[in-house]
């Protein structure tokens, strides 16, 4: 099943976007990823596994919402 969320609006995306992906966990998907647009630049991460793999390989300020 697939599942995409987005965020628009002002400030760090990373922490909503984390949060509305971990409430589509539990459809069971294999891999996440997330893309920011950070001073002009499009950057992408992207993990597979569960949620905590994805929130591991973002710097600890972008993914503040557990």
């Amino acid at each position: 099943m697939c599942g995409i969320v987005a965020f628009v609006g002002r400030g760090p995306a990373a922490a909503p976007i984390m949060d509305a992906l971990r409430r589509l966990e539990y459809r069971g998907y294999d891999s996440a990823g997330i893309a920011t647009l950070e001073g002009g630049l499009l950057t992408r991460r992207r993990a597979v596994g569960k949620l905590k793999t994805l929130k591991a390989s973002l710097p600890a300020s972008r993914s503040s919402a557990a």
